[in-house]
């Protein structure tokens, strides 16, 4: 059996699917930054830099949540033959709850919002309402194909999106366009239409069946929420602390929005397994496998070493080459950036495949506290005395090995028996 053969049958199954679409969504990524690079200005970057963090972030955590219960109540009633349909139903309604929550303060405080973070460009305030919006419609979607197990679907949403975004942002580069909310715009646009393409798939697998218990998706919902919020905040909140603490110093903003997103490369990857990884570890959860959840673990955590080494070596050599070239980004960063944001970026997908182990263990309480645990390192250190730029990497790497830590802790008493029967 050739190398890549063992790769795929250590995947779950549907990671090829999934893997292609987000090759695409992650590769769009890195157009439509290097687009909004070479077209706007310093200061229009680092708002944009902004924008795109905090839909990364607080968009995310919000709503990859909801996805991630769908898929995990999904997948158990396919094991138990029960339809979908009204977990769809509750699932939309959750995710559009959680929507209004976020708009209304949005509304509320949109000019001092704008004020503080886009230089009072109340126009991106409302670009990151759309996004938001968009990331509700999309998430809940992608965690009833992911349960359905409709990876095909799954992956063409993704695959769309990330054409979308690429053809959208390329255009207006080329067209010259220098507006700082055509480019923000561009990420409500692509995943709605990507969202449309799909529902038919969405629809046709989910099949009327028991009614759907409240409990069932936010039971845990909270905890999850809590633990992806502070997932993105350590992951994203680099760009924004130095935005905070340092207000006049663009070039860094931009450049370090640019540089994490290279150092990031392996997370679009990553993000190839992770639905799959969630739908397998839930399903091996309903039919009592206990060997087989074990095994997709560990294989699903040696795949995610082996990847953040093999791209963080990539990161630190080319990096700095790579970052004015695609992005025209400011020449501010070196090889030393890069290893503190590639050594975080591992440490940070390790966390999520421990955090996927610990949500279908029923362990979700110590997953939350896991990455309370990683902020409070991760601020520590970003409040020290350190260089600025220096402190808010190795805040990055040190908070995420801190997670990491603490949840092996807790999965060593829990991956075996209890891991499917708690």
């Amino acid at each position: 059996m050739s190398l890549l053969d063992r790769i795929t049958t250590a995947l779950p199954r549907g990671t090829a699917f999934v893997g292609v679409g987000t090759a695409v969504l992650g590769g769009a990524n890195y157009v439509h930054l290097a687009a909004a690079g070479h077209s706007l200005s310093v200061d229009d970057m680092a708002s944009f830099s902004v924008l795109w963090t905090v839909v990364a972030s607080i968009g995310l955590g919000l709503f990859f949540p909801v996805e991630q219960e769908i898929t995990r109540v999904v997948a158990a009633r396919v094991v138990a033959g029960d339809g979908a349909l009204p977990v769809l139903r509750r699932g939309a309604a959750l995710a559009f709850a959680l929507l209004a929550a976020v708009l209304v303060p949005l509304g509320l405080f949109a000019g001092q919002l704008a004020d503080l973070f886009f230089h009072g460009d109340r126009s991106l305030v409302l670009a990151l309402g759309g996004a938001f919006a968009a990331l509700a419609c999309a998430h809940v979607t992608r965690g009833m194909l992911a349960g359905l197990g409709r990876f095909e679907g799954y992956g063409l949403q993704l695959g769309l999106d990330g054409l979308l975004r690429i053809g959208l942002s390329a255009a207006m580069a080329m067209a010259g366009v220098t507006s700082v909310f055509a480019f923000a715009m561009v990420m409500t646009v692509a995943p709605v239409i990507s969202v449309l393409v799909t529902l038919p798939s969405v629809f046709r697998g989910a099949r009327a069946g028991s009614t759907a218990r409240w409990r069932e998706l936010i039971e845990h919902l909270g905890l999850l929420v809590g633990s992806t919020l502070l997932a993105q905040v350590l992951v994203n909140i680099a760009v924004i602390s130095t935005k905070l603490i340092a207000t006049d110093d663009n070039a860094l903003v931009a450049a370090l929005l640019s540089a994490l997103v290279l150092a990031r490369v392996p997370l679009f990857a990553f993000g190839a397994f992770q639905a799959s990884l969630l739908a397998g570890l839930s399903t091996a959860q309903a039919e009592g496998d206990t060997r087989g959840y074990r095994r997709m673990l560990l294989r699903a955590s040696a795949i995610t070493l082996g990847l953040g080494a093999a791209f963080g070596i990539g990161a630190v050599a080319l990096g700095p080459v790579l970052l004015p070239m695609l992005f025209g980004a400011p020449d501010v960063l070196g090889p030393v950036d890069f290893a503190w944001l590639s050594l975080g970026t591992t440490f940070y997908m390790l966390a999520m495949v421990l955090g996927q182990a610990l949500l279908t263990s029923g362990a979700a309480r110590q997953q939350l506290l896991a990455w309370v645990v990683g902020t409070v390192v991760l601020g520590a250190i970003t409040l020290s005395p350190l260089e600025l730029r220096t402190r808010v990497e190795i805040a990055y790497a040190v908070g995420s090995l801190a997670v990491v830590t603490s949840m092996t802790l807790v999965l060593r008493s829990r991956v075996g028996y209890r891991s499917v029967h708690s």
